[in-house]
């Protein structure tokens, strides 16, 4: 007996011929190799003669439902008509983002959708597209940074304090704030997120907690961002118990790090096997809410928005506690995310991927860009817009063209013209790059009021 597992082992056990198998094998190659094959092989017959004992299970949940209820892999066709949907700035999008969406309108899963003003092409959904689906999840509609999100601090400072302490201030950003793949704080912070059962239960998980503690407080590369700048608080709409003025704010923009790409990367894999597409619309591929796969899923999807949510609270405690001071308000929002919400009285799973949730009375905050205002708003919860509104400004140009297009001294006479200072920062997140805010703002003014502005003064990047 050959110490590696093979399907005629299992067929032997008496294993029926069907994907079962290759599940059962699939499983154990990727978490069980390094094990004794009796051991395995004693396993694998417990599960034959008492599968439903082992649904839910990490290892062998998947090839319990596979003996219960096994699932024809079959290719799902498109529906010929759209479900209905809403587009917010149509001028301003590009013709490829609304196709995107269109495709995905046509989803046998599909029930609504809406297209924000900031929207562009991505892969799958397009960003800024929100897709409202019935008891599944489209990882790809989630996106590959989970729980990518915005947090703003405000604090009871002044915004002379930077007229003063400007350099002080880009010293604390330029050293206590971590980039990109390599960068990890010297002196790590434990959370009680490290504590949560999915860190077990769920094998991926298990594999990635390291890496996860390691990156804690960090942001990702591209266009995310820590900044201070000034925050305006006006008479009509002061949200805060404020007298009304201009204060010093902390801005965050950053996901779930590694954890959330990897989660991403599997599960996608995943859900392109099992749920077979036309090739226009492969990275539209579910997972059905019902099984193994997308539980899982929804569950690891969560605990990466937990968090992503961390990171940020991190980064916030960190400056909080080199500025001596405490946080007078605190908004943040996700904005790659799935969440399961009532509409028009059925429960469904609302993906918003690239898109700030704005239901009734919620608070958010959408920024522009490093010479641009951020706002700070408050849903108008529209259910045309599936209670969404815009997560920025919105690409105009890709990473690619941008570097085609600028040069270094056009960003940095447009850094100088705005009184921005910049740390790290590449080509491709130019100012430039981006829609103008104030057109996008006046496109959802339907779907959003305006409380106040965020304006960046000292912008830190990865490098």
């Amino acid at each position: 007996m050959g110490n590696k597992l093979k399907g005629r082992d299992l067929i032997k056990l008496g294993f029926p011929k069907n994907n079962s198998i290759n599940i059962a094998l699939g499983q154990i190659n990727r978490y069980r190799k390094k094990e004794k094959k009796e051991r395995i092989l004693e396993e694998a017959k417990e599960v034959l003669l008492t599968p439903e004992k082992f649904q839910g299970n990490a290892i062998w949940g998947k090839v319990a439902e596979g003996l219960v209820k096994p699932v024809e892999i079959q290719m799902h066709k498109l529906k010929t008509t759209r479900v209905p949907f809403s587009i917010y700035g149509e001028n301003e999008i590009d013709e490829q983002a609304k196709f995107q969406l269109y495709d995905a309108l046509k989803l046998p899963i599909a029930v609504q959708g809406a297209l924000m003003p900031d929207a562009h092409a991505g892969y799958g959904l397009p960003i800024g597209g929100v897709l409202a689906t019935e008891n599944a999840v489209i990882p790809y509609g989630v996106g590959v940074d989970i729980g990518c999100r915005m947090c703003l601090t405000i604090y009871p400072i002044k915004a002379s304090y930077l007229k003063g302490k400007r350099h002080q201030l880009e010293n604390m950003l330029s050293e206590h704030t971590k980039f990109g793949m390599r960068e990890t704080h010297a002196i790590k912070h434990d959370h009680e997120l490290f504590e949560r059962t999915e860190f077990n239960d769920i094998p991926l998980l298990k594999k990635l907690k390291t890496k996860a503690y390691q990156q804690l407080g960090t942001s990702g590369g591209g266009n995310h961002f820590v900044e201070f700048g000034i925050v305006n608080i006006s008479e009509e709409n002061n949200e805060f118990n404020l007298p009304i003025g201009e204060y010093i704010g902390l801005l965050t923009h950053s996901g779930s790090r590694g954890l959330g790409a990897n989660i991403a990367k599997h599960y996608t894999y995943l859900a392109a096997k099992q749920c077979p597409l036309p090739k226009n619309v492969q990275h539209l591929a579910w997972l059905d809410l019902n099984m193994h796969d997308g539980q899982e899923y929804w569950m690891a999807m969560n605990l990466a928005g937990d968090y992503a949510k961390a990171c940020h609270d991190n980064i916030h405690k960190r400056i909080g506690k080199l500025l001596g001071t405490k946080a007078i308000a605190k908004i943040e929002n996700h904005h790659n995310f799935a969440w399961k919400e009532q509409v028009n009285n059925q429960e469904l799973i609302v993906h918003r991927k690239g898109a700030t949730p704005a239901n009734k009375g919620q608070l958010g905050i959408i920024p522009g860009s490093m010479t641009a205002p951020g706002y700070i708003v408050r849903g108008l919860g529209n259910s045309e817009s599936l209670n969404s509104a815009s997560h920025g400004a919105g690409r105009l140009f890709s990473r690619r063209k941008c570097k085609e297009k600028f040069t270094k001294s056009e960003i940095k006479n447009q850094l100088k013209m705005n009184d921005v200072s910049l740390i790290g920062g590449g080509i491709d997140e130019a100012p430039m790059a981006y829609k103008n805010i104030k057109k996008v703002m006046a496109n959802q003014q339907e779907l959003v009021e305006v409380l106040g502005t965020f304006t960046p003064k000292i912008v830190r990047m990865d490098k």
